[in-house]
Formats: structure tokens, sequence, C-alpha cells
């Protein structure tokens, strides 16, 4: 049996009258990629922000590798292995790709943003910045100004930025939004290189990167769970299709 990394129970979010996320239960399993779809206003992104910390809920517990974090902000979170990148990238334009990842890296050894110390510690800093560039291939790219990369970049180095926290489990909120075709076939081919040494929270609107990168899928629909399962499973789901995938798109 394979073990649950996270786990979510009874999570709920109003705004006022209107629910947000409704009841919702979820297990991702350690190194799979777990993939949320839903219509636009389903929940999904209010999800995500719940899940990292960024949004407290009304009810319901998250755990986290069997510990309730439901309690703890972001940045423990973070610290604990759970780390975010959002629909907007978030990154410094201003400084190099090195630099933001090696920002990072400096943060999750307990210090704030700032500069260096010594020669020996930016040494060290800058070589665990560099594997994770070199891991979302942008090794080559290290040196250059953060905001000349293209919008595909940006997103890979999101991507190297959380796992220079030391992220074991990755929220990923529409990384191929706004990619082109090559663009959108390398962030594939790279999330779907960090199966197995990474879990991936995924939420996607290319039902045809979804259904095959997901090792699991849920469905949401107005704040709810309506299926969840293997993508096989979840696209053969009558109410999936009824309430958002239609015959024709996942025929």
């Amino acid at each position: 049996m394979s073990d649950v990394l996270l786990k979510v129970e009874g999570l709920r979010k109003n705004f006022g009258a209107l629910k947000v996320t409704d009841n919702v239960d979820l297990a991702v399993e350690a190194g799979e990629i777990h993939a949320l779809i839903g219509p636009n206003g389903a929940g999904k992104t209010t999800l995500i922000h719940q899940l990292s910390g960024n949004l407290k809920s009304d009810f319901g517990k998250i755990f986290f590798d069997g510990r309730d974090i439901s309690p703890l902000s972001m940045q423990n979170r973070v610290h604990l292995g759970l780390a975010r990148s959002f629909q907007i990238t978030s990154i410094l334009d201003g400084f190099s790709v090195l630099e933001n990842v090696a920002m990072a890296v400096q943060a999750r050894s307990g210090s704030s943003f700032r500069f260096f110390r010594n020669a020996s510690r930016e040494d060290d800093i800058n070589a665990q910045a560099s594997a994770a560039l070199a891991r979302v291939q942008l090794a080559d790219r290290a040196h250059r100004r953060a905001g000349s990369l293209s919008h595909g970049e940006k997103r890979q180095l999101e991507i190297a930025i959380a796992l220079a926290t030391g992220a074991r489990l990755l929220l990923l909120d529409e990384p191929l939004a706004g990619t082109g075709h090559e663009e959108s076939a390398v962030l594939v081919d790279l999330m779907r290189s960090l199966r197995g040494s990474h879990t991936l929270v995924l939420i996607e609107h290319d039902m045809d990167a979804v259904f095959s990168l997901a090792d699991h899928v849920s469905v949401l629909v107005y704040g709810r769970v309506i299926a969840s399962g293997e993508p096989a499973a979840v696209r053969a789901h009558p109410d999936v299709r009824a309430a958002y995938l239609g015959e024709e798109e996942i025929a």
C-alpha cells in the first residue's frame, strides 16, 4: 500500500454565503502526480491556497506526512517541505536566474533573503542553486536577468525555486497557462521527470496534459469533489462527463 503524503479531511471555506470549498476530502500519495480539475469557479485555486497556508480554512484538517498542519503558516509549511507556485509567476525580475534560486536555498537554511556573508557560504548556496537549475534545464540561463526569460522559462524557474526550498510536495497552479506548444512540452517533460522523487498536486486546464501526466485525478464542481481516481476511471465517470468535461472533450 502506497504512503499518503497529503491528506485532507472535510475542508471548507466560505466567503459570506458562498461555499467555495465544501467538505473536501483528498488523499495524495507520495511520489505521484495528482491533478485537480474542474470548471472555472469550482474552488480549485482556493483549495490550493488552503493547502499552502495562504488562506485559513473555516473547517477541516490538512495532514502532511501524518502531521496536522492546519494551524501552521505558509512559511512553516514550506519548512516542512510543502511549496507552491502561483498562477502568476512570482520571481524577482531584476535579479539573475541563479540569484532567484540561491535566495530560496538561503531561506531554507533559516536565513532571511539577504546577500551572502562569506565566499565559502556563497559557493555552497550557489552550488545548490545550480543543481536546482540543472534539474529544470535552465543551467545555461543562470546568469541572465530573470526578467528576460520567456514565459515558459519563468515557469521552469518557479519550479526550480520550489525545489530549492527542499520541497517534497509541489502545488502547481496552472503551470501551462500562457505557454506555447514547445514550452508546454518542456514543462510536461519536466513535471514527468519529477514523478517519484517529488509529489505534485497540479491544477491544469489542458486536458491532454492532465490525462497524460496524472496518476490520479480529482474533479471539483461547486467546491465539492465529485470524482477521484485513476485518469481512465475519471474520464469515464458519468458525473464528470455531465458536469465538466463533456463527451467530445474526453473522447
